[in-house]
Formats: C-alpha cells, structure tokens, sequence
C-alpha cells in the first residue's frame, strides 16, 4: 500500500511539474518545451546502409535511428504536439518529401508507426523537407521547433545555409535543430556539406549534433525533443 501511494506521488508530482512549465511559458510567452514541433525524418537511400559499413551486421541507420527516436518521443510527446516530414521515399522523383502528420498532441504513437512504415529510397531534399516542415508549423506567425535528422549531405540542389537565413529573417521564432548522424568511419563528400548544416540550425538559434551510436542518437533527440525538466524525472 506504502508503495502504491507513493508511485502515486510521484505521477502526480511529475502531473504538476508539466502544468507548472505550461504556466511559465504562458507568462513569459516562450518555452520550447511545448512549441508544437515537426521532427524532420531523413529516410533517403543511404538510411538503409549497414551501421558498420560492410562488416558482419543486419542493422542498419534506419533501425538505429528507430531505437532510438522510441525511446524519446514518448516522453516528448507528452508536453507539445509534434508532427512528422519524411523524404527520400516516394513515387515520383528522387528528391521527394512527404508530410506523414501534421503537429498532433500524444502523437507518439502515431509517428512510430509512420517511421517504421518507411523504406529508404532516394535522395536528400533536406533543405525542401525543412522548409515544408516550416510551413506546415506556420512559423512566420507562432513559435515552433524543427528537429532535422540526417545522415548526409543535401543532394537535391537546395542550400540550407540560404534556407537557414530566410528562415531567420519571416519567422515569429522558429528553432531548428540539426542532428548528423554520421557512423564511425563513414564521412560525407566535402566540409562545405557540413558546413551547410550547421549553418541551418546556428541561423535559427538551434543545436548541430553529431551523433555515431544509437546512445548519441538517443542523446541527441532527448537534448533538442524533450524538455530537459521532465526528461530527467
């Protein structure tokens, strides 16, 4: 009985904690913690390679980027509306882009299912994915926060770095993250790729992470999905 109270207690302290952020971000207008979020998923061709590039193993990016988003979203989810962009995939071109869900609340659920539904194809639209994602978030008019996943460089003609800074200059206050996945001794063509990356998100006041593990993906999702409070609890 002792124990069954107190593991009530703790729900419901963690029930306080998550009001109590709403409420700041009320007074103070802002909190990245519940701005609706669109996690932009990078399922083009090169996801399906092997994690350990040609040795002795069945997993691949995409599995290792699944794991690890799972064990995340759950606890995001709980505290903002997040929604899901694909590229990659699709029937058309190779540069294609889908919107699988818009901002959604509880949606973890939802994401998972869409994410282990894609089979990686194509090129990398990453510059189109985010812009679409944008919109979709109406950020020229609210908040709102994009977590871009990819494991290579833009191949679709785009540049993040230019789409970075019109970004800047229409939104209300758009946050985008970057998180290069980027498995021990593999390497993308050119420092400029990187370089454009990491300009896409330092425009927007966002993080660049790198991540090599399923544990750094882990890491890094946790550090620009969830709010921090509520993730260590």
């Amino acid at each position: 009985m002792r124990a069954r109270a107190l593991l009530g207690v703790v729900s419901v302290t963690v029930g306080v904690l998550a009001w109590w952020l709403a409420a700041k971000a009320e007074e103070t207008g802002r909190n990245s913690c519940i701005d609706d979020a669109m996690i932009v998923f990078d399922a083009s061709g090169s996801m399906s390679g092997n994690v350990m590039l040609g040795m002795a193993t069945t997993i691949t990016r995409i599995d290792e980027v699944r794991t690890a988003l799972s064990k995340v979203l759950p606890v995001a989810a709980r505290t903002r509306r997040v929604g899901l962009m694909s590229y990659g995939p699709g029937p058309y071109n190779q540069c294609n882009v889908s919107l699988n869900l818009r901002p959604a609340p509880n949606a973890a659920a939802r994401i998972m299912r869409e994410v282990e539904a894609l089979t990686p194809a194509g090129k990398t639209p990453l510059t189109n994915a985010v812009q679409q994602a944008a919109d979709v978030l109406e950020y020229r008019s609210k908040p709102a926060v994009i977590v871009a996943l990819t494991d290579g460089e833009e191949t679709c003609g785009g540049s993040p770095c230019d789409l970075g800074t019109q970004l800047r200059a229409d939104a209300a206050a758009l946050t985008v993250h970057v998180i290069a996945y980027r498995p021990s001794n593999f390497s993308w063509t050119g420092e400029q790729s990187v370089q454009g990356i990491r300009c896409l998100a330092e425009q927007n006041g966002g993080l660049y992470v790198t991540a090599n593990t399923q544990d750094e993906l882990v890491s890094a999702f946790r550090e620009t999905l969830s709010c921090p409070m509520i993730s260590q609890r």
